[in-house]
């Protein structure tokens, strides 16, 4: 069984190798902004509750989406386990959902962190071509993701839950190397 979270700056590929892994190792593939957006569709409560601060451009409350991350985690389709997909983002979430997990009897197996160098990224989200992808945007995201979610780099290796992945190359080899490096782990 696995239950693992991707980490990495944006642009560095966590999405797709989500989506990969989580089909080749028979896992749910947990994305928080999925779940925001189906929950607000179903027009569930958390839903309607997100809705609200979502429509006056206001991040939605930790407690809201641990709210909705705890009934995803509980689906059967998470009993071979799971790969969650942008979140945490901070330390204070990462205990949160450390918390959360000890209650329903489950713990984080993994973190990876898919390492690729900021002009790396740089390139990769000009070349997407997205008119909000410019290059002074994108270097103010990767400063956000330095100074808010990258300590939860020390977080997960303080706790010996830490895989470091060189994301730096095609989908398909970081793909090899990800799937390769948890099986060893597994061990």
């Amino acid at each position: 069984m696995a239950r693992l979270i991707f980490l990495g700056p944006p642009g560095a590929g966590k999405g797709t190798q989500a989506v990969v892994v989580a089909t080749q190792l028979q896992l749910a593939h947990i994305s928080t902004g999925d779940l925001l957006r189906a929950a607000v569709a179903q027009q569930s409560a958390l839903g309607l509750e997100a809705q609200g601060y979502m429509s006056r451009g206001e991040l939605v409350p930790d407690s809201l989406v641990l709210g909705l991350v705890r009934d995803r985690l509980q689906q059967p389709d998470t009993a071979n386990g799971w790969i969650l997909d942008g979140f945490p983002r901070n330390r204070s979430q990462a205990e949160s959902l450390n918390a959360l997990l000890a209650e329903i009897g489950q713990r984080i197996e993994q973190a990876v962190n898919l390492d690729v160098p900021d002009e790396v990224i740089v390139e990769r989200m000009l070349a997407r071509g997205r008119a909000d992808d410019n290059e002074s945007v994108i270097r103010r995201r990767l400063e956000v993701y330095r100074e808010q979610t990258a300590p939860l780099i020390d977080f997960f290796r303080d706790r010996q839950q830490l895989l470091e992945i060189d994301g730096n190359a095609a989908v398909e080899l970081v793909t090899e190397r990800l799937v390769n490096a948890l099986q060893v782990a597994a061990v």
